[in-house]
């Protein structure tokens, strides 16, 4: 886990983008809008989610990171709209680039997989390389450039062990290279890439993933071109396992809770959430962290506690998760997403200033 200094410059990197994005489409969104509502009817642009809410006072924007290492991120990303948490998300999920295998040349197959099969598991290998240094390969390019385009080698061949124990039926002892991995692609530098780029800067991120099973006489001679795109046109693009949010739990004791009620009311809940604090020889329970709550609702099934217990979500605090595949690190990922978002701001007052003209 990375200390706390650097969780202040990585949060304080998110606010300021946050920010740009806010500061630069706001006003020249907002004189559109208000063009648009002396022309019609206000019922029909406004309603109670105004326009003007969808991001609120950059005193009240807030970004907290929570945890952080190089696979996992999760952040508090306080007083904005739901609108655009969501926007964040799915552009986590489906636009913010990647590199990955997209062409395989297949030489040699002997093995029993079938080649288009392997094609599909090569394709899906995640791959260690930042796809900021790569431009998108254009759709009549069928050799690809050392600008947009990795060259990846896989060679292996399984052959007997003669060192092997004569009494052992272990397949691992018999043969070598039975087992194809993630470790067996090599990467084939094109023009300058190998004075640009580190030998551990590019290839899979995990060595150990399973590629193929083999046995004496099988072989393969496959070459592997991978390219930059986005999970919008294929799936194995996704920079992410997964990005999700939820909103923080809000738990309110509404009269006092002593005793052996009190007991039960903690184990209704996660652990963290109802702790309980000795008042007059009795047990009292108090609310700890409310985050930890998981909304199981167990309170309910008891009569005498239902009515003790007020449950909410705090509707512009979202708890924010980042699962990286690896490629980049989450932080870095959630930047991309919001010069994601921002160009489709521009994009958007780009047309509308079009339209106006």
């Amino acid at each position: 886990m990375m200390e706390g200094k650097t969780f202040f410059s990585t949060s304080e990197a998110i606010l300021r983008e946050l920010q740009h994005l806010q500061e630069e489409s706001d006003d020249e969104l907002n004189d559109h809008l208000d063009e648009m509502c002396s022309e019609t009817n206000d019922d029909i642009l406004h309603n109670d989610d105004n326009v003007d809410d969808i991001f609120d006072s950059e005193e009240k924007m807030m970004i907290k990171i929570i945890k952080h290492n190089d696979l996992e991120m999760e952040f508090d990303m306080i007083g904005v709209h739901e609108a655009i948490a969501n926007a964040f998300r799915r552009l986590l999920l489906s636009e913010v680039p990647s590199m990955a295998i997209e062409k395989v040349f297949i030489y040699n197959n002997t093995s029993i997989i079938q080649d288009e099969v392997l094609a599909h598991r090569l394709g899906l290998i995640p791959l260690k390389a930042d796809p900021r240094r790569f431009e998108y390969r254009q759709k009549d390019d069928e050799d690809g450039t050392e600008q947009d385009t990795l060259e990846f080698e896989l060679k292996v061949k399984c052959t007997w062990n003669t060192n092997a124990h004569k009494d052992t039926t272990n397949p691992d002892d018999l043969y070598r290279n039975n087992n194809v991995y993630s470790k067996h692609i090599k990467w084939l530098p094109i023009g300058d890439q190998g004075s640009i780029y580190k030998q551990s800067d590019v290839g899979p991120v995990l060595d150990d993933i399973l590629i193929n099973k083999m046995r004496p006489g099988h072989e393969l001679d496959i070459k592997l071109h991978a390219i930059k795109g986005i999970a919008k046109d294929h799936a194995k693009f996704s920079p992410v396992c997964t990005a999700f949010y939820r909103l923080l739990p809000e738990v309110t004791l509404t009269r006092k809770v002593e005793g052996e009620q009190a007991e039960r009311l903690q184990k209704c809940f996660s652990p963290g959430v109802i702790g309980l604090e000795e008042k007059h020889g009795k047990k009292r329970a108090k609310v700890l962290d409310a985050r930890y709550d998981t909304c199981s609702r167990n309170v309910y099934r008891y009569d005498d506690l239902r009515d003790s217990v007020k449950m909410t979500r705090v509707k512009d605090h979202f708890i924010f998760t980042i699962e990286s595949v690896g490629a980049l690190p989450p932080d870095v990922l959630f930047l991309e997403a919001v010069k994601v978002l921002k160009n489709k701001c521009r994009m958007f007052l780009d047309e509308l200033n079009k339209s106006t003209t």
